[in-house]
């Protein structure tokens, strides 16, 4: 448990100390938020606010949790070692469309088809290596069967495992890069999720069949290592927050957006809680699916549409609503899908 605590710890004090001097950086070379003509009128005053903050995130991860494997003196694991991939791999991806939106001073970065292309490279490379590494129980980071709370009985097999992960991660992914819309919106929101997957980590270990073997114990690769995974990104988030609330100092940008998005998808799969992430994290497909109703609709209807402006926060940004205001609403909202989540996940336990 130790590990938990100085992985977060760690990370945070890295992401807060370490983002200011980020800014300074971003600032001194002109890498400023480029910002859409068509958005809210009320943005345009966040044009050339520092961008790409995600870097920060990134590293604060990264160097939090292996300084704590290294103060534990403990070996990183394999479920651990795939998340952080899958993070750097789509970070990397969203480094390349941030770096060519402020490079060449325009709003749009990676083509859309290239944007998928890196996403699903990563992201079935992330596949294929979880389906191997089997530990002394045969335990892989990645299951052939389909998850809500643990593993059910629907198996997939090898194929269709690469084919559903790939869609969780590209659909995660995109889900947190559609809310980072208003100051420390998607930082906040990736923070509480974060949260509930250190209790679901930690949980497991404690309910692991090789320490407590019975008909509620569950068969998760390395689960308390996903939960020092899941607690230096909190840590990271919540020291990037302090820069990125409202009136943010730096934006995280796709890179950090398509990072923290593939992190959740990922920590999700290695721990046996696919399904269970559309609830835990429940503002993500909200604002997803605000943004597919208002296109599918406005193709049907030949024009017509649902919502002033998709992604919902900014709709209600022109019904009039506070920045401020929206943002801490929509906290509100991912907390409570927080919450009912890892009711569902204990009320699992208790009935199993």
């Amino acid at each position: 448990m130790k590990g938990v605590l100085f992985a977060s710890s760690l990370a945070f004090l890295l992401s807060i100390l370490g983002t200011p001097l980020a800014i300074r950086f971003l600032v001194s070379r002109g890498y400023g938020q480029i910002i859409r003509d068509d958005g809210p009128t009320s943005h345009h005053t966040k044009r050339g606010t520092p961008t790409m903050g995600g870097v920060v995130i990134i590293g604060a991860t990264l160097l939090g949790y292996f300084l704590s494997r290294l103060i534990m003196s403990r070996h990183p694991t394999a479920s651990g070692v795939l998340v952080l991939f899958l993070m750097t791999g789509l970070g990397l991806v969203g480094f390349i469309d941030d770096w060519l939106k402020v490079s060449k001073q325009r709003s749009t970065g990676l083509g859309a088809r290239a944007k998928i292309l890196g996403q699903s490279i990563v992201a079935i490379t992330f596949a294929v290596l979880g389906l191997q590494f089997p530990d002394n129980h045969g335990l892989r980071p990645i299951s052939l069967n389909l998850s809500i709370t643990r593993d059910t009985s629907f198996k997939l097999g090898a194929v269709l495992v690469v084919i559903w992960v790939l869609i969780m991660i590209t659909a995660e992914s995109n889900g947190v890069n559609l809310t980072d819309g208003l100051d420390g919106l998607a930082t906040g929101a990736s923070v509480m999720t974060f949260a509930a997957f250190v209790i679901i980590g930690v949980w497991e270990f404690g309910q692991g069949c090789s320490l407590t073997p019975g008909p509620k114990c569950y068969d998760v690769r390395d689960p308390l290592d996903i939960a020092i995974v899941a607690a230096a990104l909190m840590g990271a988030c919540f020291g990037f927050l302090w820069w990125n609330a409202s009136p943010a100092k730096i934006f995280m940008g796709d890179t950090g957006s398509l990072a923290l998005g593939g992190a959740l998808a990922g920590l999700a799969i290695a721990s046996r809680t696919e399904l269970l992430l559309l609830l835990l994290g429940g503002l993500f497909l909200i604002i997803s699916l605000s943004v597919i109703l208002q296109v599918g609709f406005f193709k049907l209807s030949g024009g017509r549409r649902i919502l002033l402006m998709a992604p919902l926060q900014h709709h209600f940004e022109l019904l009039g609503w506070g920045e401020v205001t929206i943002v801490i609403r929509f906290w509100v909202i991912a907390g409570l899908c927080v919450a009912a989540g890892l009711g569902i996940f204990y009320a699992d336990w208790v009935s199993g």
